[in-house]
């Protein structure tokens, strides 16, 4: 989506700042376009709208703004679900995820919840490849400290979950056992429902909530004796 700003260059000041992100030049019928700011009409880059639901189709047309949200609302998400894979090696993982996005960003087809699945199922292949690479297992990473606290359902497990830091939850999570662990980091990290999970991981829907659900089970009743020991 653009916004057009027109009028005659020649009316304005010299160094009269134009705001937005410039993508190019629509020039009126007549002559070839002059390559300077005169010859035609500004086209200035706006983000489609607030909700992300146009971002996905926005920047597969080229708009860099658009892009630069998806990246803003997942990449927070996505670094968390790799730590959980990885540890400290996290950003590099990231790193070399959004590279194949931004690569493959023209192939994908489908909505924004849809694009956060496939965001999520590329950091996977990257994690696994980043693993067998250094053919060592997951390190837990402990010293992440401003990340957002994902919503959950307001059940005792999850209630308990939301309760410890974001650093101590990904430690936490990442002692539960493979399956489980990455059925509560898609789920309650990255914010993907069962279907989209599943699709990530290859597995059925409803495997994916048990194993969430197993897991979060596990999580309450470890940071409950904790808790105890403390006292």
């Amino acid at each position: 989506m653009t916004a057009t700003v027109s009028g005659d260059a020649s009316r304005r000041e010299p160094n009269a700042p134009i705001t937005g992100a410039l993508v190019g030049w629509r020039t009126r019928p007549g002559p070839a376009p002059d390559p300077l700011p005169d010859a035609g009409t500004c086209l200035i880059e706006t983000v489609p709208d607030a909700s992300g639901a146009g971002w996905v189709a926005a920047a597969q047309a080229g708009n860099a703004l658009a892009f630069a949200e998806l990246y803003r609302d997942l990449q927070p998400r996505l670094l968390r679900y790799a730590i959980g894979l990885v540890g400290q090696d996290a950003e590099d993982v990231t790193a070399e995820a959004w590279l194949q996005i931004v690569r493959d960003l023209g192939s994908f087809s489908g909505d924004f919840d849809a694009f956060r699945g496939w965001a999520a199922r590329i950091v996977r292949n990257r994690a696994l490849d980043h693993a067998r690479a250094r053919a060592r297992r997951p390190v837990q990473a402990t010293d992440l400290s401003a990340l957002l606290n994902p919503p959950l359902a307001a059940d005792a497990a999850n209630s308990a979950a939301e309760s410890m830091s974001t650093a101590a939850a990904i430690a936490l999570i990442a002692t539960l056992p493979r399956d489980q662990a990455e059925a509560v980091l898609l789920r309650a990290v990255v914010g993907l429902d069962a279907t989209a999970a599943g699709r990530v991981l290859g597995k059925r829907p409803g495997a994916v909530r048990v194993a969430a659900h197993r897991g979060l089970r596990t999580l309450a009743r470890r940071l409950a004796e904790r808790e105890a020991e403390q006292r």
